[in-house]
Order: structure tokens, then sequence, then C-alpha cells
């Protein structure tokens, strides 16, 4: 049976594929802005971005974005993800 640490690690490697998919549809959002998801993309695209809206926007009011002259860069999902990426190994020791 599967420890409290184990089960913990699995969550947030999940989220973290989550994230990584989030990252993938804002690229694909970015440079073809008339792509629209449909059928088993348009569900997988909502399910990623109804796991990862909520964490990245407590993030987010915490994080400032980073202003560059007139360009403002979020960095809510770098601090989001580099922190799941440092909490597995603890939650590994569970």
């Amino acid at each position: 049976m599967p420890g409290v640490g184990e089960l913990l690690v699995t969550i947030m490697r999940m989220f973290l594929f989550a994230l990584f998919g989030r990252l993938i549809l804002d690229y694909i959002r970015m440079f073809a802005r008339s792509w629209q998801p449909r059928g088993v993309f348009l569900f997988l695209a909502e399910a990623i971005y109804s796991i990862t809206d909520k964490p990245t926007a407590l993030v987010r009011k915490f994080v400032p974005p980073l202003r560059l002259g007139s360009v403002s860069l979020d960095l809510s999902f770098l601090v989001l993800f580099f922190g799941v990426q440092l909490l597995i190994p603890l939650a590994a020791r569970l």
C-alpha cells in the first residue's frame, strides 16, 4: 500500500505534467492565434486550464509581474513550476 509521501509525489508529478501541457497550449495560442481546440483536444485543454488556473492565480497574487520597459513578464508560472519541483523531494521523504 503506497504511503502518503508516494501519493503526494504522484499528485505533484501529475500537476507538473498539467503545467507542462499548459505551457504548450499557451505557446500554441501565442503563435497560432486563430487555433481553437476541438474534440478531444478541447476536453484536454479545458481540464489542463481547470487544474492549473487556481494555483497560478494564487501565486500571481504574491509574485508581481516583472517590468521590462513597456513589457510585463508574468513570473507566476515559473515560480509555481520550480516550487513544485522543489516540493517533490520533500514529499518523497514522508
